[in-house]
Protein backbone atom coordinates (compact mmCIF):
# COMPACT_ATOMS: atom_id res chain seq x y z
CA UNK A 1 0.00 0.00 0.00
CA UNK A 2 1.52 3.31 -1.04
CA UNK A 3 1.31 6.33 1.22
CA UNK A 4 -0.34 9.47 -0.09
CA UNK A 5 0.45 12.99 1.01
CA UNK A 6 -2.75 14.57 2.30
CA UNK A 7 -3.83 17.11 4.88
CA UNK A 8 -4.51 15.64 8.28
CA UNK A 9 -7.58 15.75 10.49
CA UNK A 10 -5.16 16.76 13.29
CA UNK A 11 -5.45 20.45 12.40
CA UNK A 12 -4.09 23.62 13.92
CA UNK A 13 -4.89 25.71 10.84
CA UNK A 14 -5.32 23.55 7.74
CA UNK A 15 -3.62 20.25 8.62
CA UNK A 16 -0.67 20.77 6.26
CA UNK A 17 2.14 20.28 8.80
CA UNK A 18 0.33 17.35 10.41
CA UNK A 19 -0.17 15.75 7.00
CA UNK A 20 3.52 16.09 6.20
CA UNK A 21 4.40 14.64 9.63
CA UNK A 22 2.10 11.65 9.08
CA UNK A 23 3.55 11.06 5.61
CA UNK A 24 7.14 11.15 6.92
CA UNK A 25 6.32 9.30 10.18
CA UNK A 26 7.57 12.20 12.31
CA UNK A 27 6.19 13.90 15.39
CA UNK A 28 3.66 16.60 14.46
CA UNK A 29 5.09 19.06 16.98
CA UNK A 30 8.58 18.66 15.52
CA UNK A 31 7.35 19.41 11.99
CA UNK A 32 5.40 22.46 13.19
CA UNK A 33 8.42 23.83 15.08
CA UNK A 34 10.70 23.25 12.08
CA UNK A 35 8.18 24.99 9.81
CA UNK A 36 8.00 28.04 12.10
CA UNK A 37 11.80 28.24 12.38
CA UNK A 38 12.27 27.97 8.62
CA UNK A 39 9.59 30.62 8.08
CA UNK A 40 11.18 33.02 10.56
CA UNK A 41 14.68 32.62 9.13
CA UNK A 42 13.41 33.10 5.57
CA UNK A 43 11.75 36.43 6.47
CA UNK A 44 8.32 34.85 7.02
CA UNK A 45 6.63 35.52 3.70
CA UNK A 46 8.02 32.58 1.67
CA UNK A 47 6.98 30.18 4.46
CA UNK A 48 3.47 31.59 4.50
CA UNK A 49 3.24 31.41 0.72
CA UNK A 50 4.38 27.79 0.66
CA UNK A 51 1.87 26.90 3.39
CA UNK A 52 -0.97 28.49 1.40
CA UNK A 53 0.07 26.64 -1.75
CA UNK A 54 0.15 23.32 0.13
CA UNK A 55 -3.25 24.13 1.65
CA UNK A 56 -4.83 24.40 -1.80
CA UNK A 57 -2.82 21.63 -3.52
CA UNK A 58 -2.90 18.87 -0.88
CA UNK A 59 -6.17 16.93 -0.77
CA UNK A 60 -8.10 16.80 2.50
CA UNK A 61 -7.86 13.66 4.64
CA UNK A 62 -11.34 12.46 3.67
CA UNK A 63 -11.03 13.19 -0.07
CA UNK A 64 -8.77 10.19 -0.75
Amino acid sequence: MSKKLKRSSNKMIAGVCAGIAEYLNLDVTLVRILYVLISIFSAGFPGLLIYLIFWFVMPDHNEI
